[in-house]
């Protein structure tokens, strides 16, 4: 049923279109026949925690930092954790990668400057973006949140989502899931689309 070579996947999606569900559910199905690393962008390391706090509004910096960071936080990422997990036969599953910094940051930033900025990372083998209407998302969030964070507006989300389709046509196995419907019905697709 599962591929013994080691598999890189990534989750896409506005925040609130279920991509922290999904990739659980992925990492828990793949959990029974291998090695599953299960991981997420910003991380918990320190340069994530900055990230964070810009994003809550803690503290505030240019658009460029903030970028800056991301790209700071991701290299680290790999080289402490995702290409060792796969070196070592484990799959690995993140939660966000760079085509949220792209889809995200192309908001009010130069999505060339931002491609080259990501173009020395390893793309995942599959990137899974969960297609969920911003107003769907927001309403989702508000069941769950005090408080949203800075990209949680809906024209910016609507410009987030128009990026990510966009870029879905630029890269290879990036597959566009419909994520407006029952999470186990998601998971399903998710899964026939990767073969698993």
């Amino acid at each position: 049923m599962f591929t013994t070579d080691p598999l890189f996947i990534a989750f896409e999606g506005l925040d609130g279109s279920g991509q922290s569900t999904q990739a659980e559910l992925l990492a828990a199905r793949m959990n029974p026949g291998s090695k599953v690393v299960l991981t997420k962008e910003p991380t918990n390391n320190l340069i994530g925690g900055l990230i964070r706090g810009q994003l809550t509004h803690d503290w505030s910096s240019t658009p460029e930092c903030l970028q800056l960071l991301f790209a700071a936080d991701r290299a680290h990422h790999l080289g402490r954790l995702i290409n060792p997990a796969l070196e070592k036969g484990h799959h690995v599953i993140t939660d966000r990668f760079m085509f949220s910094t792209m889809a995200f940051g192309g908001i009010d930033m130069d999505m060339d400057w931002l491609k080259q900025l990501n173009s020395k990372f390893r793309l995942p083998d599959h990137i899974i973006f969960l297609d969920v209407p911003p107003e769907v998302c927001i309403k989702r969030m508000e069941k769950s949140r005090f408080e949203f964070e800075l990209f949680e507006q809906r024209e910016k989300l609507k410009k987030v989502r128009e990026n990510y389709i966009t870029l879905s046509k630029e890269y290879d196995n990036f597959h566009v899931i419909d994520g407006n419907d029952y999470k186990e019905k998601v998971h399903l697709s998710i899964v026939e689309v990767l073969g698993l």
